[in-house]
């Protein structure tokens, strides 16, 4: 995983509510175990017709909104069942964050697993942030993580909770795996010193 430090980016808005993972990423995906490519088939249902043409409507198929690192979703995001294939396919097609004034646990825990920072922010803020890239969708946000903030198009900071150990995974760039063998050193020398 890359390491999640200070960026900025425009955003992608998705107003929409309760999108569920087989929205994100639908079941006919996940026979695989490979996260490369899975972001080609990111909210496919809605990005392509049945001949598999791009809908005109959809907002990742606009041109402007390529290469953008931050999805602000509508309330309840990731709702439904466990897929973590759901964080892969948006972390494949590029998303380092979702902004929502909630997520579903297990989604956000997959999220954060994976390198994808979900950050909650309450309704009067979402309201503010969707209103502000409808006056300019070329609007910029920034995000920190070693302070929790989220600074927001006209200069305002606002701050996001997170788990302390899930905030230092992602800055450091590991998962959980990734984090105890940084340990290996200390396990390996406990381990000697328990054996005798």
């Amino acid at each position: 995983m890359e390491p999640i430090k200070t960026f900025t980016s425009q955003v992608v808005p998705l107003p929409a509510e309760n999108v569920d993972t087989d929205q994100i990423i639908p079941a006919r995906f996940l026979k695989t175990t490979d996260r490369a490519g899975l972001g080609d088939h990111l909210f496919c249902d809605w990005r392509y017709d049945a001949d598999g043409q791009p809908r005109t409507d959809f907002i990742l198929n606009r041109s402007e909104m390529r290469g953008r690192t931050v999805l602000l979703a509508g309330d309840n995001f990731g709702c439904g069942s466990s897929r973590e294939h759901a964080p892969w396919a948006l972390t494949d097609y590029g998303f380092k964050a979702i902004i929502s004034t909630s997520f579903a646990d297990i989604f956000r825990n997959n999220a954060l697993k994976n390198g994808l920072l979900p950050i909650v922010v309450d309704g009067a803020v979402h309201r503010r942030l969707f209103d502000m890239l409808a006056a300019d969708a070329g609007a910029l946000v920034t995000v920190d993580l070693a302070a929790q903030a989220l600074r927001l198009p006209d200069g305002t900071t606002v701050t996001f909770p997170i788990d302390p150990f899930a905030a230092n995974c992602l800055l450091q760039g590991v998962d959980e795996l990734g984090y105890l063998l940084g340990h290996r050193d200390a396990i390996a020398a406990y381990e000697a010193g328990h054996r005798s």
